[in-house]
């Protein structure tokens, strides 16, 4: 079997857009996953994701200038496609950040890989649990779904995609909100816990607030995050089951 030029530029494009679009998702290539790692996926998925029946015949490859601009044109719809993931995982960093504003670990920042942002220990356990939970329901399914799906909405060498404003606006908008959902009950248990420390302070002066709220709030929000982790999680689930379409739908015009 030989392969033509056009064949190989076109597999070489069909990786470029893979692996501009699984960048942006930290379980399959975040800043800790290696090079090597990332590059061998987007092989393996160019490999068996590519549609090979639309394959050129040898006669109609690409000069360099062509072959530059389209190599452009991928890497843009790859990263118009991982902005949708981009989304996802922002949504579940801006939740832990909000959980551990008030409960008492914010004070103590350290350096977090997988998203290559600083947080707590308590952001750091809220992303942990929701990047396994990816994993446990198939999320990397939905992802390679999507994958195969672009080369049907946009062709290898198709048009680069101008989507309806409106639509990234609103599919911000409903990020935003399924982000404070995520985060209200941990923090409505924390200001209970401020309300109740301020009420114990104005009854009994002699106590002392300020060494008693922050073990307390840190027992609160340790103890309120295992009892709501069942509510978050099915949020976080629709999340990743939309995460496909939501990829899909920023590349149709």
């Amino acid at each position: 079997m030989s392969i033509s030029l056009a064949q190989a530029q076109l597999f070489f494009l069909a990786l470029t857009r893979i692996l501009a679009t699984i960048i942006h998702i930290p379980v399959l290539g975040g800043r800790m996953v290696p090079n090597q790692v990332k590059i061998g996926l987007g092989f393996l998925f160019t490999l068996f994701l590519i549609p090979w029946q639309t394959l050129p015949p040898a006669e109609s490859s690409l000069g360099l200038v062509a072959f530059v601009i389209a190599i452009g044109k991928e890497i843009i719809i790859g990263t118009v496609a991982g902005f949708a993931a981009d989304l996802v995982f922002g949504v579940l960093q801006m939740a832990g950040e909000a959980m551990g504003f008030g409960s008492g670990f914010s004070s103590s920042r350290v350096f977090n890989p997988a998203i290559g942002e600083t947080g707590s220990a308590f952001d750091q356990l809220f992303i942990l649990t929701s990047t396994m939970y990816f994993l446990v329901i198939d999320g990397h399914h939905v992802v390679i779904l999507a994958l195969q799906k672009m080369f049907e909405v946009i062709p290898i060498q198709g048009a680069i995609p101008f989507s309806d404003p409106t639509v990234l606006l609103q599919m911000t908008s409903q990020m935003i909100q399924a982000g404070i959902h995520l985060a209200l009950p941990l923090i409505a248990a924390l200001l209970l816990a401020d309300l109740s420390l301020g009420l114990l302070a104005r009854i009994t002066p002699q106590i002392q607030v300020y060494f008693l709220g922050l073990p307390l709030k840190i027992g609160v929000s340790l103890m309120a995050m295992g009892l709501v982790l069942v509510m978050v999680l099915p949020i976080i689930g629709n999340l990743y089951k939309n995460l496909g379409s939501d990829m899909l739908m920023l590349l149709e015009r």
